[in-house]
């Protein structure tokens, strides 16, 4: 992926606000611990759940139970928004990614994807790949579906005096 073009939206943002650099806000992407994930039920509700996911390959990963809320809303609705950040008033970034959710089944990426967690939270979150699934090392048979979302559109929210909103276009 190229490097997105960053651009500040002056509509929510102070008048002397700066673009956040696509790296500081790919930081927060790659070290978030929890993010929150939108999806969108059947009769057009909105889900809202915590996730723990990893970002690789210029892309957002979580994973879900086939019988989750989540999974049941992607099967009718790939569309999904991300967000993860602070709850600070002074400080601190938000970012927000759009994106469809598409299931991943290709073993070697999910290998790697393992590795990714497993390193992100100290051997935490350890995850056996088989039939294009993760199953948890602790013994749960029940398979996780592993999703991928490759942004269509992020934004970064900085707080405090120089508060502003970067809109990253891909």
């Amino acid at each position: 992926m190229r490097e997105p073009i960053a651009k500040v939206d002056l509509r929510y943002s102070v008048p002397d606000a700066v673009a956040t650099g696509w790296d500081e806000t790919r930081r927060v992407l790659e070290t978030a611990e929890v993010s929150w994930l939108s999806t969108v039920r059947d009769d057009g509700r909105p889900h809202v759940t915590p996730v723990v996911a990893v970002w690789l390959d210029e892309a957002i990963h979580f994973r879900a139970n086939p019988t989750q809320q989540k999974t049941l809303n992607l099967r009718g609705n790939p569309h999904v928004v991300l967000t993860t950040g602070c709850n600070h008033w002074e400080e601190g970034l938000d970012v927000v990614v759009e994106g469809a959710a598409v299931q991943l089944t290709d073993e070697a990426v999910l290998e790697r994807l393992a590795q990714v967690w497993a390193t992100k939270w100290d051997k935490r979150y350890q995850f056996l790949v088989r039939d294009g699934c993760f199953y948890n090392q602790q013994g749960d048979p029940k398979p996780l579906f592993v999703f991928s979302v490759t942004p269509t559109r992020v934004y970064a929210f900085t707080r405090g005096d120089h508060g502003g909103q970067t809109c990253y276009q891909f």
